[in-house]
């Protein structure tokens, strides 16, 4: 059997196998040590359901292109996945919004550490980005004490996954500009549909003081923060042109972004009954959008640390 094949097929597999033992084996706990691990029970096989789906999606990425030498895993792959996993677990926990109180008035979960997978894809493959977003996210979830959404932590993990899928096209500018001209028209769309629902309430936000979700009505903030990240990277894309890995790292971790996230968003139509308008407008937009603003940030300082570290070690 083909050693790709097999590697990637292997981490899929594992990471769908730790997966399903916490969900089903510890989703009914309500706390074990520090972490939280439980999830509602009259859902789970739905929730469980959108998981395999995250996982099949990236398998068929593969297949379809699985003679590219970006779907290589050995050793020292495996050690990043477990190297990004507990990063992004630890900084998730630490931005959840209860460590570190955002105002209330910005109505945004404000999640620095989503740099992290899109950094990790596209510098060690779509693999390591998949396992850094999916187990990362579900462990940081874990530890805030709400609880796992595992739809939303496969989400997070498709952030990574195609933010590594930049290596598979030869030509990275050109394939950055279609991933702008995407990403650009999605962010526009998103914005049309948020101007079409203004009184639609932000199911992210948190009241800390009263323990209480999505009571506040999206603000204009959250509703065109997508606008302003799209603005933001478009402006590192070509700022950097010169520089091809910090601009491809920040447009496609956009891309990455807008489809994880939104695939979260939109399955929470069938797990929690959300209406299309309260999962665009009151849950994708107020994660995605500041997630932009981010990457937009900090992906350029990761790639640059990185790069200086490959030259200091000679790799």
């Amino acid at each position: 059997m083909d050693k790709r094949l097999v590697s990637v097929l292997g981490a899929l597999a594992v990471l769908l196998a730790i997966f399903a033992i916490i969900l089903f084996g510890f989703g009914t706990v309500e706390s074990l040590g520090p972490f939280n691990f439980s999830v509602d029970q009259a859902t789970l096989p739905l929730r469980f359901a959108f998981v395999v789906v995250g996982v099949a999606i990236a398998f068929v990425v593969y297949f379809l292109t699985k003679d590219h030498p970006v779907w290589e895993v050995g050793t020292r792959h495996v050690v990043y996945m477990a190297i990004g996993a507990a990063l992004y677990a630890v900084f998730s926990y630490l931005f959840n919004g209860t460590v570190f109180v955002v105002p209330s008035v910005s109505q945004v979960s404000l999640r620095p550490a989503i740099a992290i997978p899109m950094f990790f894809g596209y510098a060690f493959g779509p693999v390591v980005g998949f396992f850094t977003g999916a187990v990362g996210n579900m462990f940081g979830d874990a530890l805030t004490g709400f609880g796992l959404s595992p739809q939303w932590s496969i989400g997070n993990g498709l952030v990574g996954f195609i933010a590594g899928l930049v290596a598979l096209f030869s030509d990275k500018k050109k394939s950055m500009d279609t991933v702008l001209y995407v990403s650009g028209a999605l962010a526009v769309l998103a914005v049309v549909v948020f101007l079409l629902n203004r009184s639609q309430a932000n199911m992210l936000y948190y009241d800390v003081e009263n323990n209480i979700f999505g009571d506040q009505q999206i603000s204009w903030f959250a509703g065109l923060s997508i606008l302003i990240g799209f603005i933001l990277v478009a402006v590192v894309r070509f700022a950097f042109g010169s520089n091809v890995d910090i601009a491809a790292a920040v447009t496609w971790g956009m891309l990455g972004n807008i489809l994880g996230i939104g695939f979260a968003a939109i399955s929470d139509i069938w797990i929690n009954g959300y209406s299309p308008a309260a999962a665009i407008v009151g849950e994708f937009l107020p994660a995605a959008g500041p997630n932009l603003i981010f990457a937009a940030i900090l992906v350029p300082l990761l790639v640059v640390a990185y790069s200086s570290v490959q030259r200091q070690t000679g790799r």
